[in-house]
């Protein structure tokens, strides 16, 4: 009878774990355009997508041995008829000690794990801005209730003059280039979202924010708005077009051209760019 709860104890361990591979192997795979995340379309977004599947694979893990360790108590030591329950109070120092030694294994081996690689990355990559000599796109995003403000600069390299490209929830940007961004809140606090580079950062009234990414594949992408800034909320979204980079130097000129019919130095609105420092 033991042997067969024991079997019983062991194939359903089998099962749980079966199951948790097959969602590993779908954390691990390319996500599906369908459901998940969306697809990783930037330099850099694959340090953020490991720290997602490590996480999810250690828990995975942690479940399996837990779901294993109930469903063992569950079966072996189930009442058969005139056991007797026997309790324990986990107050022993033996008890103590396997518990310290299974919280380190965990904290240290996950957490420190996790930590460890963010920090890492953080400094490595993240806060590693780009510099003039890595020729950047330099972009301002003014957030306001609810649209997205986009200025790039003209020919002639300065904000907020005659030949800037202002547009509203149209980004264009090229590939394999670095795009550094920064960004102002003109009301309330939004927060600049763009899923397939794997990059966010808030938009706040009377400061400026930054941040950077890298794009490698062509393509239309989200530009949403992650901080809940007011009924409308929902309608704040754009798109970000990446194209090669002789598309977009072709757009850039047409549009700086139009720019430049369009300006009228008597509409203050228009004039919102800052000037540019790194």
């Amino acid at each position: 009878m033991k042997r067969s709860r024991f079997k019983l104890a062991t194939h359903a361990a089998y099962v749980s774990a079966f199951l948790t591979l097959i969602a590993a192997s779908r954390v691990w795979a390319d996500p599906p355009t369908t459901w998940g995340r969306p697809f990783d379309a930037s330099l850099d977004g694959n340090k953020i997508d490991w720290l997602f599947k490590f996480t999810t694979i250690a828990i995975g893990i942690l479940f399996v041995i837990m779901a294993a360790i109930l469903i063992w108590a569950t079966v072996m030591q189930r009442d058969t008829g005139g056991r007797k329950a026997q309790y324990e109070h986990g107050i022993g120092r033996k008890h103590l000690l396997l518990t310290a030694l299974v919280s380190s294994i965990i904290f240290f081996g996950v957490d420190g794990t996790l930590l460890y690689s963010s920090f890492v990355d953080l400094t490595e990559t993240f806060w590693k801005w780009p510099t003039a000599k890595d020729h950047p796109v330099e972009v301002e995003v003014y957030a306001q209730q609810w649209v997205w403000n986009f200025r790039l600069a003209g020919p002639d390299g300065k904000f907020n003059t005659p030949d800037d490209v202002v547009t509203i929830n149209d980004l264009h940007l090229p590939v394999n280039t670095p795009v550094f961004v920064k960004i102002k809140s003109k009301d309330v606090i939004h927060s600049f979202y763009l899923p397939n580079m794997r990059i966010k950062q808030d938009a706040f009234p009377g400061s400026i924010t930054q941040l950077w990414f890298e794009p490698t594949k062509p393509g239309q992408y989200v530009v949403g708005c992650a901080q809940h800034c007011g009924v409308s909320h929902y309608k704040m979204h754009g798109t970000m077009t990446v194209e090669s980079q002789q598309e977009y130097e072709r757009w850039l000129h047409d549009e700086s051209t139009a720019a430049k019919r369009r300006f009228d130095q008597a509409d203050s609105d228009a004039h919102w760019g800052w000037d540019w420092e790194i």
